[in-house]
């Protein structure tokens, strides 16, 4: 299994477990995600709660979220909003920390 990383953080973006296609000569990545639920399990062990005196909610908790699997598996965040001036500076930024990592690399 191929885990791809971020080169300036050193994060986890995606596998090959996960169906993508590579857009701009392998800069950008498209990733198909689904939506999965997390959290609640129901587990039937064959045995009769009002026979054993339990009630309906016997201490479980059944709170159910439904998520995208490849946000959850990798803990990746949504990025704020920018506008115009904000994203162009962040973008500055990003080049000028991914161009001095690459020089060092290549």
């Amino acid at each position: 299994m191929l885990v791809y990383q971020d080169l300036l953080t050193g994060d986890e973006l995606l596998s090959d477990s996960f169906p993508y296609t590579e857009i701009e000569n392998g800069c950008l990545w498209e990733v198909q995600g689904k939506c999965v639920v997390t959290g609640s399990v129901d587990v039937d062990i064959g045995a009769n709660p009002s026979a054993e005196g339990g009630g309906d909610d016997e201490g479980v908790d059944d709170q159910a979220v439904k998520v995208v699997d490849i946000v959850d598996t990798f803990r990746l965040h949504e990025q704020p909003p920018f506008d115009k001036k904000q994203f162009i500076g962040y973008i500055k930024k990003f080049i000028k920390l991914l161009t001095a990592k690459l020089k060092g690399e290549k």
